[in-house]
């Protein structure tokens, strides 16, 4: 009975007050809404959803006592120094001089996790350097901790951790505390995020979780790991709590410090993980949603290293792999909109030749199909073919970018060699005709002056002959 009410009670809070807690440990659960029912003298889960019906602000309360924000400065020590050592350094080692770094700092709560982060980026980079460089995140599904870490005033208690250098370099002493360095708290974007079903923040090189996944069940843990690891850069890496292991079917992620629980990305995303972070949607759907995504990614996604986008017979978008994400900057986000708002739907005769697909539903072939963006100009061959279900429905259309720009680059120096070399050609030619030319006018006044030798032999002889004469006479 007791069991019923709490789920009954569980999905009123999700429905009519918009907080999932579902995904959390239930015993957990139940020990937090023991604890607050205690002190309002609430001996039942039934009693407490109708005080939860007749007074709505017992909810934030409620939520007060389940998020409990335990965290600190540079908590488990030994774990940060290894980061400073060895993970910062190979971080900003993987970088070219002046390109940015991205820091998440996730279910910060009241925000000593990220500022021990911006530190130690500090201390490695410099200041200015880091000022520039590194952008940091902080989020966290509690709005009021989140307010906590935006004032970033901590009392002397809780910043006992910090070295007394650091203290005094960091951060700023005042009546009412410790208020962390002004210009280095801006380079931080504040967010309220769900772990569970918001999308990641993308292209992260250090993603910070610490103590949050224990909260939750092991079907939650799962979707958060899916979520997070798509979040990573291929050469990022995870920061989790000392009381916190990873459950996966998969070694997606592979340990760097299993001690202080660092780890790097280790196996692609496959199918199942893949639908894990895929947004879930409430309309009805003219195919069956799970058998469809799986065909896809098993026909089109899966170890291909091209750009590949998947859309339904909408034009809208269902899926994209990483290639494609990279190359069009898509994410999570962009899951459901028309192909005609996001970047690939610039492309020239692309929407066009999606809706002859849809109509005729034979495969279509785009050649040297030419995408001009702001500072170069990329060209591709599109192949765009239909993805049937088992009775010969079709459910989408998949669409394979093949960038073919090295080879137009190629194309155009060969063409510009070829003219090149017709023009060599021709004056070569030309040169060919002036020597014939001049050879010919040579041989004619070698011929000349032939002659003229032989006419001035003549006279020589005929000279002497008048001579001899002369002088016998």
């Amino acid at each position: 009975m007791a069991d019923r009410e709490f789920e009954a009670l569980l999905d009123y809070l999700k429905h009519s007050r918009g907080c999932d807690l579902t995904g959390y440990k239930h015993s957990t659960l139940m020990r937090r809404f023991a604890h607050r029912m205690q002190e309002i003298k609430i001996d039942s889960y039934r009693n407490y959803l109708h005080y939860l019906q007749s007074h709505p602000e017992e909810c934030i309360t409620l939520l007060d006592t389940v998020l409990i924000n335990v965290t600190a400065f540079f908590r488990d020590r030994d774990a940060w120094d290894y980061l400073a050592k060895e993970i910062i350094p190979q971080i900003i080692a993987s970088k070219e001089l002046q390109e940015p770094i991205r820091v998440w700092s996730a279910a910060c709560a009241s925000g000593q996790e990220v500022y021990s982060l911006i530190i130690l980026f500090a201390e490695a980079l410099g200041i200015e350097s880091c000022l520039q460089r590194v952008k940091f995140y902080a989020t966290d599904v509690d709005d009021a901790a989140l307010g906590q870490a935006r004032q970033a005033l901590y009392q002397p208690r809780e910043v006992t951790e910090i070295p007394p250098d650091w203290l005094e370099k960091y951060f700023e002493q005042t009546e009412q505390g410790y208020i962390f360095h002004p210009r280095l708290r801006r380079t931080i974007v504040f967010g309220c995020h769900n772990l569970v079903s918001d999308a990641p923040i993308s292209k992260i090189d250090l993603l910070t979780c610490r103590n949050a996944l224990i909260y939750f069940n092991a079907d939650t843990q799962k979707t958060i790991l899916a979520r997070l690891h798509f979040a990573l850069k291929n050469n990022g890496f995870l920061f989790l709590g000392k009381a916190e292991t990873l459950i996966s079917q998969r070694p997606i992620f592979t340990p760097v410090n299993l001690k202080d629980r660092i780890y790097a990305k280790g196996l692609k995303l496959g199918v199942d993980e893949h639908l894990q972070i895929t947004p879930r949607t409430h309309k009805k759907q003219a195919f069956d949603f799970l058998a469809s995504h799986v065909r896809i990614w098993e026909t089109a996604f899966e170890t291909s290293p091209f750009a590949q986008l998947a859309v339904d017979s909408n034009s809208c978008l269902i899926m994209a792999n990483e290639q494609a994400n990279a190359l069009f900057g898509l994410t999570l986000n962009d899951v459901g909109r028309p192909l005609r708002t996001l970047k690939p739907g610039q492309i020239l005769s692309l929407c066009k030749s999606i809706q002859q697909v849809n109509g005729d539903h034979c495969p279509v072939t785009l050649k040297n199909v030419e995408w001009r963006m702001p500072n170069c100009t990329t060209y591709f061959d599109i192949f765009i073919t239909p993805v049937f279900s088992s009775d010969a429905h079709l459910i989408s259309m998949n669409l394979t970018f093949t960038d073919i720009t090295e080879n137009k680059h190629l194309e155009k120096k060969l063409e510009h060699t070829n003219l090149e070399l017709a023009r060599v050609s021709n004056t070569l030619e030309e040169t060919q005709a002036t020597l014939d030319t001049t050879h010919a006018e040579l041989e004619s006044t070698q011929q000349e002056l032939e002659t003229v030798y032989e006419e001035m032999q003549f006279i020589d002889t005929n000279a002497s002959q008048l001579k001899k004469r002369f002088d016998k006479n």
